[in-house]
């Protein structure tokens, strides 16, 4: 009979901030939880615990500095350690891949200037799926081990309970899946660890169990440390002792032949992916805006001295951080916590848009705009690091040359172009509101001229005919009146890339829980919406646009299909007001592509998933192509994607854009047909999504750079005359060498130093050599990433160094962390 090795036995409180309770309940909870296990090291001189989410320290130390002092000193003998390295334990799927940069960022220096410590070891046991690109930003992040527990045994086959979680870039971190529970009940545990033994490999190498009271808080019991003594004297059992988990992955890491596992870690509870579209939309908008205000703000400090944003900024990104916790990002929490989730989200929200609107004033104001009677000068601003060419929409207020047609230059008196009205927010006299094409330089701004004109460039933009098509000489599609959906996607000359005999808007039966436990596609399609009008609302220069407005049950769609000059794309903008229950809405989008593969945006990279129905978390783009071709589906707040390659010569994506189960239903909990019950997603909801046809595949069509420019639209601003030293036109970020390499944040070092830090991904998975042009801060540098690399360099502020290359948390890789030595 072979001897097991030690089990090391893991005493932690699991503690979810929200979930079945709100934060305040959440936060009080913490306070308990620790000042227990406080309490327990006194009575139990070997007992150890072991915490994670560093939101809760902060929580402490800003409330309870007594207990906090008493935190200090434990952590310092070793007996409280601190894992994760993260905010929270946020949903593992949803957050954009900077969003986990921030949580490793503001923890790992939280913990170092308060505690100092750093966390080594990556903790997420409660979220609901992990992604493949955690490594990456694991390992970037000083954290060199992971514990989780799901997918667990049931759900996904894995080659054994530790293994190397390798990413695309080939970054490793030593992965452990817990076995059973991570929590267990408050008497004596000998069951909790029989049923945990009883997953685990008969071996003579380390093995890990975690014990204690948990969701709620709460951590070990005096009876669960007097049961583990007693399993401890028993022969049946291994050697077992509280340990950390440090010790475990440093014991663990030793043995031979440890396997490689090189995806992601799914699924579980695929409902989560949709559930509450209302906070995940939310989330995405935050995030985008956060980092573009971080751009501004980072280049109007250097070029309009505007004061550091750094702390407000941290303060927000916390903020988003914290409702990125898994049960709130999830959607299946209780509703009253959504009402915090939208103060605390929208609070970020307006911090960011205060700090980029200063920003981007601070700068057009300096721009050099000669008085000229009867102009009105407008400033148009790309938070890109490469060209871009958009759609503007302006509305226009009450100055004499906005009365009649207008002549629209680029620059101060460059080239007439084409401006066409289009349908005001506002519903009274006196406003107006224009769009026209901006073409705008990387990372910077052009200026624009509106002047009175005899309408060589104004157009009313009111349709010319009852015709359905739209086409702008680079895209070309049809909508069918009958079934209010498109019947042709092309790129000009090419092949029509749809299908037909597919429902568009599809009412699926989900009467599933919150979760959506025990199901991995949702796919049981009840009805569909049916079309009730499609007319052409807007057709000249600029746009043209079909407004399409369908029913099913008591619930309401209205899709508009916008195509604009020079587009690649077709726009669709979708209102939806959703009034059923136990259903959920999926948007279809069927692709005739053969031999066709599926990639999907995941955080910091892209992966190809099968073509097999099952629901999978995606981010800003979905991509299925052809050896000939493919239709890339962009979007400005969804994640829930499935797609069906089942039928020959067929592919259908479908995005599942509402679900309503009841908030916080918990299988096995079954619903009383008399039951007054909350459901979820209920009412209006808007969100945006683009239809991208291409002849090559997703990498030719610069599918990345797309839906960056859907998530972080540029920003128009009417001006006023002033001199300046700025001219018409500036970019402040250049990247040139390669198409593959995407500029993701430009912001000031946490360390008040100066510095500023860029950090770039690359996004097609090949190498690449770039020049990246920083004009502002005089520095031009080569630098070569490699697949799949996320890479973050400092610029000193003294123009004499130059820049590094350091880690996530914005240090140098091969130095210690920065402690506090208290």
């Amino acid at each position: 009979m072979t001897k097991r090795g030690p089990l090391h036995m893991i005493g932690n409180a699991h503690i979810d901030a929200v979930w079945l309770w709100q934060w305040q309940e959440g936060y009080q909870e913490v306070r308990a939880t620790f000042r227990s296990a406080l309490d327990r090291m006194e009575e139990y001189p070997d007992y150890v615990f072991t915490a994670d989410s560093v939101a809760y320290f902060s929580w402490i130390a800003e409330h309870d500095p007594e207990l906090f002092e008493r935190i200090r000193k434990r952590v310092a003998e070793g007996r409280f350690e601190i894992v994760g390295g993260w905010w929270v334990e946020p949903d593992c799927n949803l957050p954009g891949g900077e969003a986990f940069v921030r949580h490793a960022l503001y923890s790992q220096h939280w913990l170092a200037e308060h505690l100092g410590v750093i966390a080594t070891v990556g903790c997420n046991v409660d979220p609901f799926g992990h992604n493949a690109n955690l490594p990456q930003l694991l390992s970037k992040a000083r954290l060199d081990s992971y514990a989780f527990l799901r997918p667990q045994m049931h759900e996904r086959e894995l080659h054994g309970q530790k293994f190397w979680w390798e990413s695309a870039d080939g970054s490793r971190v030593l992965a452990y899946r817990i076995p059973h529970e991570y929590c267990s009940p408050r008497g004596e545990i000998t069951g909790h660890v029989t049923k945990a033994l009883q997953q685990l490999p008969v071996t003579t190498e380390p093995l890990m169990v975690f014990y204690g009271v948990g969701n709620h808080g709460g951590g070990p019991t005096i009876e669960n440390i007097e049961s583990i003594k007693q399993l401890a004297e028993r022969d049946l059992y291994p050697e077992v002792f509280p340990s950390t988990m440090r010790r475990f992955f440093d014991e663990a890491r030793t043995f031979d032949g440890i396997p490689v596992h090189p995806t992601e870690l799914q699924p579980h509870a695929i409902g989560c992916y949709a559930a509450h579209s209302g906070v995940k939309r939310q989330n995405r908008l935050a995030e985008q805006a956060l980092l573009a205000a971080e751009k501004w703000t980072t280049i109007a400090s250097t070029v309009s001295g505007m004061p550091d944003a750094t702390a407000e900024l941290g303060h927000a990104w916390k903020q988003v951080s914290f409702n990125q916790f898994h049960d709130i990002a999830a959607g299946t929490a209780i509703e009253p916590a959504y009402d915090d989730a939208r103060d605390q989200l929208g609070e970020a929200k307006s911090i960011a848009a205060r700090l980029a609107n200063r920003s981007i004033q601070s700068i057009a104001r300096q721009i050099d705009i000669p008085a000229e009677a009867m102009m009105v000068p407008v400033a148009v601003f790309n938070p890109h690091a490469w060209p871009v060419t958009a759609t503007v929409e302006l509305e226009l207020g009450y100055p004499a040359p906005m009365r009649g047609a207008i002549e629209l230059r680029e620059g101060l008196d460059g080239r007439i172009l084409d401006l066409q009205e289009v349908r005001s927010a506002a519903t009274a006299g006196g406003r107006r509101r224009v769009a026209f094409t901006a073409n705008v330089p990387p990372l910077g701004y052009q200026l624009f001229t509106m002047r009175t004109g005899d309408e060589p460039s104004y157009h009313l933009g009111a349709p010319t005919g009852d015709g359905l098509v739209l086409d702008n000489g680079t895209v070309h599609a049809e909508v069918d009146p009958k079934t209010g959906w498109l019947k042709s996607l092309a790129t000009a000359g090419g092949p029509n890339l749809l299908a037909s005999g597919v429902a568009h808007a599809q009412v699926i039966d989900d009467d599933t829980d919150t979760w959506s436990h025990g199901v991995r596609s949702l796919w049981k399609t009840a009805d569909s919406f049916k079309v009730q009008r499609v007319r052409r609302l807007a057709d000249g220069p600029v746009r043209q646009l079909i407004r399409v407005e369908s029913t099913y049950g008591r619930s309401r769609l209205v899709e508009e299909f916008v195509l604009d000059a020079g587009s690649d794309a077709v726009e669709v903008r979708v209102t939806v007001d959703w009034r059923e229950q136990l259903k959920s809405l999926k948007l279809c989008f069927p692709f005739a592509l053969q031999d066709s593969v599926a990639t999907h945006e995941i955080p910091y990279g892209h992966l190809e998933r099968e073509q097999n129905r099952e629901e999978v978390p995606s981010h800003a783009w979905v991509d299925v192509s052809g050896p000939n071709g493919g239709v890339a589906v962009l979007n400005d707040g969804k994640y829930s994607f499935a797609v069906d390659g089942t039928t020959a010569g067929r592919s259908v994506l479908a995005m599942t854009a509402v679900r309503s189960p009841v908030y916080a239903w918990h299988d096995p909990w079954q619903l009383d047909e008399d039951g007054v019950y909350e459901y979820l997603d209920q009412g209006i909801q808007r969100f945006t999504y683009r239809l991208l046809p291409h002849g090559g595949d997703w990498r030719a069509a610069a599918v990345v750079r797309r839906a960056a420019e859907l998530n972080q639209p540029v920003t128009a601003l009417i001006e006023c005359f002033h001199r300046g030293p700025l001219p018409p036109s500036q970019s402040y970020v250049t990247v040139t060498g390669a198409d593959n390499v995407v500029v993701s944040v430009l912001k000031r070092a946490e360390d008040h130093g100066g510095a500023t830090i860029l950090r770039a991904y690359e996004t097609a998975g090949r190498d690449a050599e770039v020049t990246i042009d920083v004009p502002f801060l005089g520095r031009t540098f080569d630098t070569a990433f490699t697949p799949h690399e996320v890479k973050t360099l400092r610029i000193p502020a003294d123009g004499d160094v130059s820049p590094t290359e350091v880690d996530l948390l914005e240090w140098d890789p091969a130095a210690p962390p920065p402690l506090t030595t208290e």
